[in-house]
């Protein structure tokens, strides 16, 4: 089903619904995310110690997907890479200016603080675990929608 607004793109009805799942995705990782920040004594030391990152790669690539729904998996993937990547470079740059934004607490969530090699696996292995669940439970959703959409 199409729908059709004004002069703009045709709005499929499917993208729309999958959008949400991952908006839900997104908010549920960043729960995760922030409960591993402050639980990280009660768990495992491997576990507290590479939890956030994979989690904030997993956010990266569950807000990609949730930007451009319509694009594949694998896009999803290279950009959630690049973007990590990225960021995890940029910590390598040391001007004033960055570290005062570093130094705020939304800054050192979205930034970082220092650079790390292991970062870069860690935001690896999230995208691998967020593009493995999109594969597993989005297509479950997908089939859903489409069943939904034959019934009206």
């Amino acid at each position: 089903m199409i729908l059709l607004i004004g002069k703009s793109k045709p709005l499929n009805f499917l993208n729309s619904h999958i959008r949400w799942t991952y908006l839900l995705a997104i908010g549920a990782v960043v729960v995760l995310g922030l409960a591993s920040r402050i639980y990280g004594n009660y768990l495992p030391s491997a576990l507290s110690e590479n939890a956030g990152d994979i989690l904030w790669a997993m956010m990266v690539y569950f807000g990609f997907r949730f930007l451009m729904a319509d694009k594949s998996i694998p896009i999803a993937i290279s950009l959630s890479l690049l973007f990590s990547f990225g960021i995890e470079f940029t910590q390598l740059y040391q001007a004033d200016w960055i570290v005062g934004i570093r130094s705020s607490l939304l800054g050192a969530l979205v930034l970082g603080h220092g650079f790390l090699w292991v970062d870069l696996i860690r935001y690896s292995i999230g995208i691998l675990l967020a593009s493995l669940s999109d594969r597993i439970f989005i297509r479950m959703k997908t089939a859903d929608c489409r069943r939904l959409i034959k019934l009206r």
